[in-house]
C-alpha cells in the first residue's frame, strides 16, 4: 500500500470534511464496496468504515480495499471505534466515542500523522474536544435517527450551533441528516454533513451524494 499522505492542516480538514460518508455494511444489504464507489464518484470528501459487529480480520480486508479506493479518489478515510484496524489499513484517520479509548491513548497508539475524529456526549465534552487531542468532532444527533440504537435526543440546529461554538475545532453534523435538511445544518456552523441512510439507502448513491455536494456548498455561500 501506498504511503499515506501528509497530514491536512485545520483549514483543509475543514474542506475535506464537507460530505462525510459512514460506509456501515450491516446496515445494508447492497454491497459496500460498490456503494463506497458510487459515493466517492459523486463527490463525497470522507469516508469511514463504521462496522460494529464485523470481525476484526474481516473489517481489515475491507478496510483496506476501502482505503485504497479513497486514495486514488484524495478521499479522507477514517475507521470508526478500532483503532487496530485504522493503524493496520494505514487510514488517514479514526473516530472514537466516549466509551472507547480515551483520546490521549488513542493519540499515543496512532501517532501524530493520523487523524483523531471524537463523538463528544454534552457540552463539557465538546469544550474538552480540543484538549484531549481531537482534530475534529462529530455534533449530533442534530435530528432523530436510526442508525445509532442508543442515540440521545436531537440537538436541533440550534443546538448544533451551540456545540460548534463551543467546540472550536472542524466539525460535522450526524444524525438524521438528509438532502431536505443539510443546508439547515451546515448554516448551523459545522463544516460538514455526516451520513449514512441519505447515501447508502438512496435509489442512486452517486446521484444522492452529488446533490448532497451541491447542498453543502450552497449553505456555505449562503451563511
Amino acid at each position: 500500500m501506498a504511503p499515506r499522505k501528509r497530514r491536512p492542516g485545520q483549514r483543509e480538514l475543514r474542506e475535506q470534511l464537507a460530505v462525510y460518508y459512514v460506509a456501515d455494511p450491516e446496515q445494508t444489504e447492497r454491497d459496500i464496496i460498490a456503494l463506497a464507489e458510487e459515493a466517492v464518484a459523486g463527490g463525497v470528501t470522507a469516508l469511514q468504515l463504521r462496522a460494529k459487529q464485523m470481525p476484526g480480520r474481516e473489517m481489515y480486508v475491507l478496510g483496506r480495499e476501502l482505503r485504497q479506493l479513497c486514495q486514488q479518489a484524495g478521499v479522507l478515510f477514517f475507521v470508526n471505534d478500532r483503532v487496530d484496524i485504522a493503524v493496520a489499513c494505514e487510514a488517514d484517520g479514526v473516530h472514537v466515542g466516549v466509551h472507547d479509548l480515551p483520546l490521549d491513548a488513542t493519540r499515543r497508539l496512532i501517532g501524530s500523522g493520523m487523524l483523531l475524529g471524537y463523538s463528544p456526549l454534552n457540552l463539557t465534552e465538546v469544550s474538552a474536544s480540543r484538549e484531549w487531542g481531537a482534530d475534529y468532532v462529530g455534533l449530533g444527533p442534530v435530528y432523530a435517527t436510526g442508525s445509532k440504537v442508543d442515540a440521545q435526543a436531537p440537538l436541533g440546529p440550534a443546538g448544533l450551533a451551540e456545540q460548534v461554538a463551543v467546540a472550536g475545532l472542524p466539525s460535522v453534523g450526524i444524525g438524521g441528516i438528509s438532502l431536505a435538511n443539510a443546508g439547515e445544518v451546515i448554516r448551523a456552523g459545522v463544516d460538514g454533513v455526516a451520513v449514512i441512510s441519505a447515501i447508502q439507502g438512496a435509489a442512486n448513491p452517486r446521484q444522492a451524494a452529488e446533490s448532497l455536494a451541491v447542498a453543502v456548498r450552497l449553505a456555505k455561500i449562503e451563511r
